[in-house]
């Protein structure tokens, strides 16, 4: 099993899911310890630097393992003197004890001011209104806070578009003084490596991220303290094309984007000395630029590097730049520059190579084992001028070449000098040398190495690295199924694959923002990963996109294209269903108060254009195993939820005209679709395929009265399509969860760890690491091998087989619905979810007919647990039969199938005999 990340989430999480193991194995074991305060972020992240926001989110858990265990109380205090909050007193806020069982605000203190660090720690009561031991103290620090405060100028080294080589830049300046912190603000048309004295800062890749450059630039903000000496210093920048100047030429024309021109910077030095004087070193006309070796380089292709050309010690002080040219004035992209604040791209994983073949004697290659998104890093020994190509690819031709036909079909070059996926590697003769591309990344298992000279390689001389914005991981899961382990698995790897700071479908063909791709996996992203600064981000993105009338385009950021196709309802339904689950799974109404009047311009715009409630533009269930079911029926329904969100929205917001009218309008549009497409009679929607009834049953449009005749009529289906899949895309999302939470796990269990086609364990018995964007593996078309559009699967381990969901009547996870089911033909399941208040975690074992169920509540939270209980089972905590009230756990309803209980905070195991 691959580790994502070392956090101490992801840590606690594995924690939780072997305490739940031991709990199915031994009796439980009362034990409690001091209640602590842990895990405080300010706008999700981990004392972060630059940040805008000029009332920020502060966070925190209450650790506390006994029953019940609960937070009554709260104390903030936020200062710029750490001595000053350490003692509990805050100079900017202090709410004083505030009786609240809330783990995030909005800071409410004095303003904040730019360029501050400042303090904070959280002070909590616990259940019997005692103090909870603190944790350490926390901090953020503001950045810009408005474009105001640049002083440095926009600057480049030309006006040309067209010019290949990536431009270096550097400025030396002295420091007189003794530094006590410095902090480089960089904002970038393109983007950037940043060095000081010769040395890169930070471990970020791809920086910043993509955005609609035209409306919004994002700047990064950097700690450079430990970088600078007494004396001489010298500013080294690399820039690169990456979206802003797009040089490859595909379908998507982002070779003709409004915005495109020669990379661009602005970029603030801000030297704070130990007697409190500042200075800033700032980009302008007298900072040098000069062609670097990078020269070409493609965000959509590849990177070619001539080592010839380097000019070693350039980002040092003392190089000598006399043949170097000024830097030039620019205008800058935007005027909208925003602070960067989200989890960054990075290197977060090195792979090995597994396996090397040598084809002749300048041809090798090497297997990685697994599909990855990301770089290689290729390091050699050869003649000056030897060239290198590797080629980058996820599959090989019969013969043992890599084969791109499956992922190259939307590439349109003009030439030959911009392969696909190929980075060009030209080496200078200097003894060994290493590449790794800069600026590109892509999405391969295979790389092709072709030396222009006979060459001797072995493993050792390729590596890999798994590149994406790394975000902490949050889920798990493990079963006694190997292959529901791998699909897991591999859902993960493909969801990673396409996290680059927006959502995209696939990390080779096209990387672009595919809006219904990223909102059928919204699930399994929250529920496996802390993924909030990233939607948040994208959500910004939909808002410079979206036109006055409230139409959005198929991809998000976009040069233009999409506005005219691919755009339908069932797509662009992310404005509103990325901020309601994001509101679901962190009780935060800051993104669905943000988007509120863009889901309201979108729902108006089908309202004004489609006043019967029934609207055929969509996609619909793109990529059907075969049947294809109504776009008409499925783009309706996405109106409908829509409306439904966006009437749910006005009565959080306390917006009473607006929750009645669209309250209405959702009722209405549900009456169209039943009218049309619901037969009473037989209970069928549609043509009656997968994707018509588990679409109508999971989005709530079947009546109360019909849902049972439905669902039967959709585990029928089911069984005449011999329990395996017959959805695109749409059905991926609602097949499974339809069938589980209308009566029909077993079918969903038994669709859900399938091994033949069409199913995910199709594509796992034959080797994928990832998920694949169609359902046979030797389709002649839309046959990426790293897709995530069929991803929902990983969201539906939580939901049907672990049970855990949030309850939007206390989202967050404030009030945890536990809802497992014991599936026949799996003996053990786990999972366990890394939620805003602790660990989730949720287990279960069969021993013959003994059920063992383990369950973990996080402090400050409350469960209410539904039971699977067959005829004749009774339930039992230890040795101990649930009554009506036993101790902490309360049943409040029970049928012949299912007990229901109350449960508060704390580790729980059960027995069902």
């Amino acid at each position: 099993m691959i580790t994502f990340t070392k956090s101490r989430i992801a840590l606690r999480a594995s924690v939780a899911l072997l305490m739940g193991l031991i709990f199915l194995l031994v009796p439980a074991v009362s034990f409690a310890a001091p209640a602590t305060v842990s895990y405080l972020r300010a706008e999700y992240l981990v004392n972060p630097l630059g940040i805008d926001a000029p009332n920020p989110r502060l966070s925190w858990r209450l650790d506390d393992n006994r029953r019940g265990a609960a937070q009554t109380a709260y104390k903030i205090v936020v200062g710029t003197d750490s001595a000053e909050v350490s003692q509990g007193k805050g100079s900017y806020w202090d709410t004083g004890k505030i009786t609240s069982g809330n783990n995030r605000v909005v800071y409410g203190g004095k303003s904040l001011q730019p360029f501050t660090k400042y303090f904070w720690a959280v002070s909590l009561w616990d259940k019997d209104a005692q103090p909870a031991t603190s944790a350490k103290i926390a901090s953020f620090e503001t950045g810009m806070m408005g474009a105001a405060n640049w002083q440095g100028a926009w600057i480049s080294d030309n006006m040309d578009s067209n010019l290949k080589p990536a431009p270096y830049f550097r400025k030396v300046f002295d420091t007189k003084k003794k530094v006590k912190s410095a902090r480089a603000y960089v904002a970038v048309g393109g983007l950037y490596e940043l060095s000081i004295n010769g040395k890169k800062v930070g471990n970020h890749r791809l920086d910043p991220a993509f955005t609609r450059f035209d409306r919004r630039n994002l700047y990064v903000t950097h700690d450079v303290t430990e970088q600078l000496q007494q004396g001489k210093n010298a500013i080294g920048v690399l820039l690169g094309n990456g979206w802003y100047n797009y040089q490859s030429t595909a379908v998507w024309y982002f070779h003709e984007a409004p915005w495109r021109a020669r990379p661009t910077f602005c970029l603030d030095l801000r030297v704070t000395y130990e007697d409190g004087t500042t200075e800033t070193i700032s980009t302008g006309r007298d900072w040098k630029t000069s062609l670097s070796p990078v020269i070409f380089n493609s965000i959509y292709t590849a990177e070619h590097y001539d080592a010839r050309q380097e000019q070693p010690g350039w980002n040092t002080a003392n190089f000598d730049d006399k043949h170097w040219q000024a830097a030039i004035d620019r205008s800058a992209p935007s005027q909208n520059i925003v602070a960067q604040a989200m989890h960054p791209i990075r290197n977060v994983q090195e792979v090995q190579v597994k396996e090397l073949k040598q084809l002749n004697d300048t041809t090798y290659v090497f297997d990685l084992g697994r599909n990855i998104s990301g770089v290689s890093h290729f390091t050699v020994k050869g003649p000056a001028g030897t060239v290198i190509r590797l080629k980058h690819g996820e599959r090989l031709y019969k013969n043992g070449h890599v084969d791109l036909s499956n992922i190259d079909a939307h590439y349109r070059p003009t030439d030959d000098k911009d392969p696909f996926q190929t980075d060009i590697f030209i080496l200078s003769g200097k003894g060994e040398e290493s590449f790794m591309p800069r600026f590109n990344y892509k999405g391969f298992q295979y790389v092709e190495v072709t030396s222009s000279k006979p060459i001797a390689l072995g493993k050792q001389n390729l590596k890999a690295y798994f590149m994406h914005s790394d975000v902490p991981a949050l889920g798990k899961v493990k079963s006694s199924n190997p292959t529901l382990n791998k699909i897991w698995w591999a859902t993960n790897n493909a969801y990673l694959s396409n996290l680059f700071g927006y959502p995209t479908d696939c990390p080779q063909r096209e990387k672009n923002g595919w809006t219904g791709d990223a909102h059928i996996a919204i699930e399994t992203g929250l529920y496996n990963f802390d993924g909030i600064t990233i939607y948040e981000k994208w959500m910004a993105d939909h808002q410079d996109e979206q036109q006055p009338n409230g139409i959005l385009p198929a991809i998000i950021p976009t040069s233009g294209w999409g506005y005219q196709w691919g755009n339908g309802i069932d797509w662009t339904s992310t404005i509103a269903l990325i901020p309601w689950n994001t509101y679901l799974f962190n009780g935060d109404t800051r993104l669905l108060e943000a988007c509120y009047g863009n889901i309201k311009s979108f729902v108006d715009n089908i309202n004004t254009n489609y006043p019967g409630g029934l609207t055929a533009r969509g996609l619909g269930d793109w990529i059907p195993v075969k049947s294809e079911a109504s776009v008409e029926l499925t783009s309706s329904i996405y109106y409908f939820v829509d409306a439904t969100i966006l009437a749910k929205a006005a009565k959080l917001l306390n917006k009473q005209d607006d929750h009645q009218k669209y309250t209405a309008l959702a009722a209405s549009i549900k009456d169209a679709i039943n009218s049309k497409y619901l037969n009473r009679q037989t209970g069928m929607y549609g043509s009656g395929f997968q994707t018509e009834l588990s679409a109508a049953l999971y989005w709530g449009l079947v009546p109360e009265e019909l849902r049972s005749q439905v669902a039967a009529n959709l585990a029928s289906r089911v069984e005449r399509d011999n329990f395996h899949l017959d959805v695109g895309l749409l059905g991926t999302k609602t097949l499974l969860n339809a069938l589980s939470e209308n009566g029909y796990a077993d079918v969903a269990y038994k669709v859900a760890s399938q091994e033949t086609y069409p199913s995910w364990g199709w594509w796992i018995v034959n080797g994928a690491t990832t998920l694949y964007e169609n359902w046979p593996i030797d389709a002649e078309k839309d046959i990426s091998m790293n897709h995530i559009m069929f991803g929902e699967v990983s969201a539906w381990y939580f939901k049907a087989l672990g049970g855990i969901k949030p309850d939007p009547e206390k989202p967050g996870f404030k009030h945890i619905l536990l809802q497992p089911n014991f599936v026949s033909g799996l003996q053990q399941f786990e999972a366990s979810h890394e939620s805003c208040h602790g660990t989730i975690a949720s287990g279960w074992k069969k021993t013959g007919k003994r059920i063992s169920y383990a369950v973990t509540i996080p402090a400050n939270t409350t469960a209410t647990l539904t039971l699977p209980v067959a005829q004749g089972q009774k339930v039992y905590e230890g040795k101990k039969e649930l009554k009506a009230v036993s101790g902490d756990v309360r049943l409040v309803s029970q049928t012949d199938k299912v007990q229901v209980y109350t449960l508060p905070a704390g580790a729980y195991q059960f027995e069902l005999k």
